[in-house]
């Protein structure tokens, strides 16, 4: 009887996540086709399976999804210090404000979320365009003549990864900060230490685990982010949501874009069981 209730959620994995996982292997391991669908399944009825592993190969061989993959990495890495920094003032001066100040703190923090994902990418186009709000108001000041090209770029695109995901990275900062221990910060304080000693030695190493937690759920869905960096990054850049875009839509060669996702899954793996580890050993 214990069991039961876990029949419901074992079921949602398995239906939901298992099950997909399992269809992308299969496809990564599969012969590309000119069908419909596009692609052959590794099985016959003489030989059983029989893995292909060319997409695979491919991946390790042509520099192009190399490179797509590792600018995938950085952009989620630098994503992800970015909320980070501005984050943790943030999530710190809601954990030390009134108690009757916290919940509406939280919840104009949450409050993007209430709007679409789309329009709120969708207002970045208007602001950073040729005739949008910033070239205006540099315009109107007479610091510039000619617009500058804030649309399409590396600046665009970053603005709208950390306007997107900086909430993911608030909400963890904050559940660490506001359970921190003041007597610690107190104590520190009264041995003469000065308050930018105290947030170093004191409030930042106790508030470690959050932000890691808090880097981890930044950079993990950053890593495969498709939509911010097709609207507002620039051309050129191939990152590993483009790419498998490309692959499965374009090019219609399923196995590469499965494959390139099972790596993409692997290489998040890693730094989620390095944070299960840290935390094993408090």
């Amino acid at each position: 009887m214990r069991r039961i209730p876990l029949l419901v959620p074992a079921l949602w994995l398995l239906g939901f996540v298992a099950a997909p996982l399992v269809l992308v292997l299969v496809l990564a391991i599969s012969q590309s086709g000119s069908g419909v669908p596009p692609f052959v399944l590794p099985y016959t009825a003489a030989g059983g399976w029989q893995p292909n592993w060319d997409a695979f190969g491919l991946l390790l061989e042509d520099d192009y999804y190399l490179s797509a993959f590792l600018r995938s990495l950085r952009v989620a890495g630098v994503t992800a210090a970015l909320c980070l920094l501005l984050g943790f003032p943030m999530a710190l001066g809601i954990a030390r404000a009134a108690r009757r100040w916290r919940m509406p703190l939280l919840m104009a923090v949450l409050l993007p979320f209430w709007t679409g994902f789309m329009p709120r990418i969708g207002a970045w186009t208007g602001i950073l365009r040729d005739q949008g709000w910033v070239n205006g108001v540099l315009r109107s000041l007479g610091w510039i003549d000619a617009p500058l090209p804030l649309l399409y770029s590396d600046t665009a695109m970053f603005l709208g990864m950390v306007h997107a995901y900086l909430p993911f990275a608030v909400l963890p900062l904050y559940a660490s900060l506001s359970r921190l221990d003041r007597t610690l910060e107190d104590a520190a304080g009264d041995l003469g230490a000065r308050p930018w000693v105290v947030f170093l030695t004191v409030t930042l190493p106790l508030a470690a685990p959050g932000a890691l937690a808090a880097f981890l759920l930044v950079f993990i869905p950053a890593a495969g982010e498709y939509v911010i960096p097709e609207l507002l990054g620039p051309p050129d850049a191939q990152l590993v949501g483009r790419v498998l875009w490309q692959e499965f839509f374009q090019n219609r060669d399923w196995p590469v874009a499965s494959a390139l996702a099972v790596a993409l899954l692997l290489a998040l793996i890693l730094p989620i069981r390095l944070f299960q580890r840290l935390e094993a050993r408090k």
